[in-house]
């Protein structure tokens, strides 16, 4: 049901949509151009802001696709204040090179993490400075038809279909739903884990696929937790009698809150904005709240996103920084279909 504030915001919304429709209506009839390189890319997106877990998948595909071949990413690097061009190294900051960016970079140092808002020129780059390029990794550029690439892949959040969704601001649609007709492999995330084979259909039916294109059904899946500042090498196990302050700066914490209720007692929640830059007056008031917790075991926790930003704050306090924790995550298919996954992404890299 519509409230009065979606009332307001249908004009601008309807404004919204036909500026897209339109526009992609120009890439249709090649009035604007998509171009196509001969070199291998993957993109990986998603049609409304935020929260699918783009970035997971993306690692994912990196684990998958970094054993054999030389792979590089490129992404926006949403956040950072630089411009234009620039590769990311392992002592970039979120500030440089944007979170996303920098996280990758962090877990996978052997690959060549890049970022550029023009996906076009980025690529063109990439590929004349690194001539032993296999494969390059588009990271959130589904709605970016600059660039044709060899495919694409559309993220869908399980619990905010895109079929009952509106155009911004009154909804979260960046794009149009038609526009997942471009996807070569739709995936489904963040799924409950016993996600019945009828659910699977039904889904399937109301997005209306075409017999070409692939559905996946995913799930994440939480890690144990690890200290934010690698120095402080503490081992931390989440128990219930566990004391938890948690805060979160992504699009949709709900189920990083959740996973913590699950394993601990969670004593305080914090919700930031995506992307927030964190400052010391922004996070120690969690941290005051911390420190006057008589609790034995106690902690506070982050995502890992997060920590790519915390990072970057100087002169933490060192009782701080021996406390902060953040929750990997990673992807997990539901029903093993990893292997047929896997194959479809092997068998386009491989290609040439």
């Amino acid at each position: 049901m519509l409230n009065k504030l979606n009332i307001l915001l249908a004009p601008i919304a309807l404004i919204y949509g036909l500026i897209i429709k339109v526009r992609n209506l120009l890439f249709d009839f090649n009035i604007l151009e998509s171009v196509s390189f001969e070199k291998s890319i993957i993109c990986v997106g998603n049609l409304t802001v935020g929260g699918t877990g783009k970035t997971p998948h993306v690692e994912y595909l990196i684990k998958l696709l970094s054993t054999n071949l030389n792979i590089a990413t490129l992404s926006r690097g949403y956040g950072r204040k630089a411009k234009g061009f620039g590769y990311v190294s392992t002592t970039s900051t979120a500030t440089e090179v944007g979170d996303e960016s920098l996280q990758i970079k962090l877990k996978y140092p052997s690959i060549q993490v890049s970022v550029d808002a023009d996906r076009v020129s980025g690529i063109t780059r990439l590929i004349k400075e690194n001539s032993n390029l296999d494969l390059i990794l588009l990271d959130d550029a589904f709605q970016h038809r600059y660039v044709k690439p060899g495919l694409s892949i559309l993220l869908i959040d399980f619990n905010r279909p895109i079929t009952s969704d509106y155009f911004l601001p009154m909804g979260r649609l960046r794009d149009s739903v038609k526009e997942k007709r471009r996807a070569d492999i739709v995936i489904i995330s963040k799924c409950p884990l016993d996600l019945s084979h009828e659910a699977k259909l039904l889904l399937s039916k109301r997005l209306k696929l075409s017999s070409k294109q692939s559905i996946y059904f995913t799930t994440m899946i939480y890690g144990e937790p690890i200290p934010v500042f690698k120095e402080y090498r503490i081992n931390l196990e989440l128990k219930k009698e566990q004391e938890i302050f948690a805060f979160a700066g992504i699009a949709n914490p709900t189920f990083f809150f959740s996973h913590l209720e699950n394993k601990a007692n969670l004593i305080e929640k914090h919700t930031f904005p995506d992307h927030f830059a964190f400052t010391k007056n922004k996070i120690y008031p969690i941290f005051d709240s911390y420190l006057r917790s008589k609790a034995n075991s106690k902690a506070i926790i982050t995502t890992e996103k997060d920590a790519t930003r915390l990072r970057g704050i100087p002169s933490l306090d060192e009782e701080f920084k021996k406390s902060i924790f953040y929750i990997p995550i990673e992807v997990k298919f539901v029903d093993d279909q990893e292997i047929i996954f896997n194959n479809q992404i092997l068998t386009y890299a491989r290609k040439d």
